[in-house]
């Protein structure tokens, strides 16, 4: 048996999350299936996965023998790619990644009007609030709303996003003012996760080094985006989210940002990618494709959002 292939079946099965589903995307029989799997483990001596009549898990040599298949795949496409020549046609599984409310909010039309331009590119979309390993993931690009670190991915920067505090009208008038952040320990607080539960931090005053942080105990806790703007709207309390969270009911109305001028620095917007992985046609065609829409909907939402300085 072809060891390319039987990776392929592999890598097929983690993503599929069964080996019924990896026969079903590569058009295999499930006994064409536990073959691919069996041989594997045969050459590398030990089990990849363990089995149960549903689902599939990796073992802990499987893990890391999955990290190198997806490497060797990726390597090979991208080998293939370039070999066919820059007028190849985009074709395959693009695979995407970019945090929950901008992917379905933004993101995902993109990706609708690109598989229309291009037929021959499928996507799998998986919307994630936390930052994913492009390389052992299998990922080909990624929206990340962050300071860049990591020199091994291509990125091009699509916009910025503000971190903001804000809570609604009625909200507003039936509360104490909010004209510092330390007068939110007086108020009501709706909190997530990612963005403090217990503390919110803001930049230094001026002259001074440390940043200011605001002790509070929060009235609620969610862990979902949509959950924490319908409850702020509703006048539950004061939130903390970024700006094209609420782009849509600061503009309606519905929400005030407070604290303006004590917003930190705006955080940037890319688009990555692993490096190399822009000379696979599926990838740059994508990238060309969704770049100047991606920047339109952060220049949109920035606006609807109104300036960060008042």
């Amino acid at each position: 048996m072809d060891r390319i292939d039987a990776m392929k079946v592999f890598v097929a099965a983690l993503d599929e999350g069964s080996l019924a589903g990896a026969g079903r995307k590569l058009g295999k029989s499930p006994a064409a299936v536990s073959r691919a799997i069996a041989f594997l483990e045969a050459h590398v001596g030990t089990g990849l996965l363990h089995r149960t009549t549903r689902s599939i898990k990796l073992s802990e040599a499987g893990e890391r023998y999955a990290v190198a298949c997806r490497r060797v795949l990726i390597d090979l496409e991208e080998a293939e790619m370039t070999a066919a020549g820059e007028h190849a046609e985009p074709r395959g599984m693009l695979t995407i990644t970019a945090p929950v409310a901008a992917g379905e909010d933004l993101v995902r039309p993109i990706v609708d009007a690109f598989m229309d331009a291009w037929p021959a590119v499928s996507v799998r979309l998986h919307l994630l609030d936390r930052p994913a390993n492009l390389i052992d993931e299998g990922i080909d690009v990624a929206l990340r709303i962050a300071h860049l670190a990591d020199s091994t991915l291509v990125a091009i920067r699509v916009g910025e996003v503000r971190r903001v505090v804000a809570a609604s009208p009625r909200y507003l008038s039936r509360h104490p003012p909010i004209t510092e952040p330390a007068d939110l320990a007086m108020h009501q607080i709706i909190a997530m996760t990612h963005f403090g539960i217990d503390s919110w931090s803001f930049p230094a005053v001026e002259g001074a080094s440390m940043p200011r942080t605001v002790q509070f105990t929060p009235r609620f806790v969610v862990n979902g985006i949509r959950g924490a703007v319908a409850s702020a709207v509703q006048g539950r309390g004061v939130v903390r989210l970024f700006s094209y969270h609420v782009a849509a009911q600061v503009a309606a109305k519905e929400l005030e940002m407070v604290l303006v001028g004590d917003e930190p620095p705006p955080l940037p917007v890319h688009l990555v990618s692993p490096l190399g992985r822009l000379a696979v046609p599926k990838v740059r065609a994508f990238a060309d494709f969704a770049v100047p829409r991606l920047r339109a909907g952060f220049s949109r939402w920035a606006r609807e959002a109104g300036p960060a300085h008042r």
